[in-house]
């Protein structure tokens, strides 16, 4: 008898006492929207009084809204990188949107790590780093920026295929079949990355007009004149200037001619010569007055963008109305960020790139049920490299070293807990000067200060209180008052570049 005890004690050891725990707890679903310079102000879950996105503040309304989350690197590409790998750009290797944009897939990703931890990962829709895709076991991709009608994908069989219809609704239509399709048996990690809502806002046939009956207050300081700020003055990403009557506002344009508007179907053509024939007389009305045409474009500005996310919200609503029929939304956490902010109208602004608030910061609200109590509210510094940890965090797998970020799965999980915290992100643009000659800068943003250095072109230094200027006009830099301020800033940046190995940074102080 006492034998048979022993035995059946060892064989009970012999079971991996991990592998019993995984066999018993249900990972769950990874499922994150990425979008293109969507941005806070258009979001009505951030109070935006642009418009309504009823779908986006569903996940946030179901789980945690973040009020300060900040990217490392204000660019499509570099963002993309980091979501990836949870490291910056000089430490990922991709930096910019030209030359350098050749994203290295042989190293640590977040897709690869949880594949070995037997998830089913994929990529599908926008992806904008030219090298192809590694490490997971499906994807499906636009070419480069891809286009908004008739877009092309490329393939796992690096086969280019054109399909019929409207990017948005394709890439929902391709992630939806995807998910239906894959080995239930598995948990997935799905990454949805949506074309909108880029540069030149090409809304679905069916939004066209959809903000037209509004008039948008604009911004404060629209007419922003740049005093004691030489770097925002030398820029090229005005309303006023840079954005283009033809390309982007689609006044006397050839819809015909090959190129983003010659992918429009025949109904889709009409469509927009319909409709922009009668923006067209509006144009005319107002071409001959600086200041009314200003204004005007602004207002066209905005009715387009606002009109192409009409189409993003209500198709994440289909993605997760899908998850609530079949069953998954109980056990799949839901993510929406974009890959940087944008201007619309602040300083006279569209784009990014500035270490301004408007392009610093990304909207980002999440879902995971029976772990995120709804209405959650995050308010402290979170910084796009602490995605990739958080996956894994929510994954049950453990994170690398090299990863830069940290998870903070539980500043959302234990809202209520004093949670050891950063006081600062660190911020490192590259890109100049094309196409809009912001030059490259760094600097830290803590809960009240951001000290910016400008490097290059210019040779300069910031400082922004933005709890008295939170729309960032004035320079303090040059403030007496304010010498212990920067001298305690400028140490905190120094201990942020040490710890993020940012060499070239650390080499342009030690020279100052």
């Amino acid at each position: 008898m006492r034998s048979l005890f022993i035995y059946t004690i060892c064989i009970f050891c012999s079971v991996s006492p991990l592998k019993s725990i995984a066999q018993n707890v249900k990972r769950p679903n990874i499922l994150v929207i990425f979008s293109d310079d969507h941005t806070n102000q258009s979001i009505s879950a951030y109070g935006s009084k642009l418009m309504q996105t009823p779908n986006i503040d569903r996940i946030a309304n179901q789980g945690a809204l973040f009020t300060r989350t900040f990217v490392t690197n204000s660019l499509c590409a570099p963002s993309r990188a980091v979501l990836l790998t949870g490291k910056y750009s000089h430490v990922n290797g991709l930096m910019d949107n030209g030359p350098r944009r050749n994203f290295d897939g042989s190293q640590v990703q977040v897709q690869k790590l949880l594949s070995k931890a037997n998830y089913q990962t994929a990529w599908i829709g926008k992806w904008h780093l030219v090298s192809l895709p590694v490490g997971f076991d499906y994807w499906k991709i636009l070419p480069d920026q891809g286009n908004y009608f008739q877009p092309d994908f490329i393939e796992m069989s690096k086969d280019t295929v054109k399909h019929k219809g409207y990017v948005t609704n394709l890439i929902s239509d391709f992630s939806l079949d995807w998910i239906n399709k894959r080995d239930t048996s598995k948990p997935f990690f799905l990454v949805v990355g949506e074309k909108a809502t880029h540069r030149n806002w090409m809304p679905a046939v069916e939004d066209l007009g959809a903000y037209d009956e509004q008039q948008f207050p604009m911004p404060e300081n629209f007419f922003d004149t740049y005093e004691g700020r030489t770097a925002a003055h030398e820029q090229d990403m005005t309303v006023n200037k840079t954005m283009l009557i033809g390309d982007d506002l689609k006044i006397n344009v050839n819809f015909d001619k090959p190129g983003m508007f010659g992918r429009l179907s025949a109904d889709e053509k009409i469509a927009y010569k319909n409709y922009y024939a009668k923006i067209g007389m509006e144009y005319e009305k107002v071409k001959s007055d600086s200041i009314a045409l200003i204004k005007w474009k602004y207002q066209r500005y905005l009715k387009d963008y606002l009109a192409t996310a009409k189409s993003l919200d209500r198709n994440i609503g289909r993605i997760l109305d899908y998850l609530e029929k079949s069953g998954l939304a109980d056990n799949t956490v839901v993510m929406y960020a974009s890959d940087q902010g944008f201007y619309m109208g602040e300083h006279g602004w569209f784009d990014k790139r500035f270490m301004y608030e408007e392009s610093l910061k990304t909207p980002f609200v999440i879902k995971y049920p029976h772990h995120i109590k709804p209405g959650t509210v995050v308010k402290d510094l979170v910084v796009n490299i602490d995605f990739a940890p958080t996956f894994l965090d929510i994954a049950g797998v453990p994170v690398p070293v090299e990863i830069q970020g940290k998870s903070f799965l539980p500043l959302m999980t234990q809202p209520n807990k004093v949670i050891p915290w950063r006081s600062g992100m660190y911020y490192h643009y590259y890109e100049y000067p094309q196409p809009h000659k912001v030059p490259p800068h760094f600097g830290i943003r803590t809960l009240r200060y951001k000290l910016i250095r400008f490097y290059g072109p210019r040779n300069e230094w910031e400082l922004f209180d933005l709890k008295k200027d939170p729309t960032e006009m004035h320079n303090l830099i040059h403030d007496q008052a304010q010498t212990n301020t920067i001298a305690v800033l400028k140490k905190q940046l120094v201990v942020l570049i040490k710890e993020y190995k940012d060499k070239d940074a650390l080499e342009i102080l030690k020279n100052d």
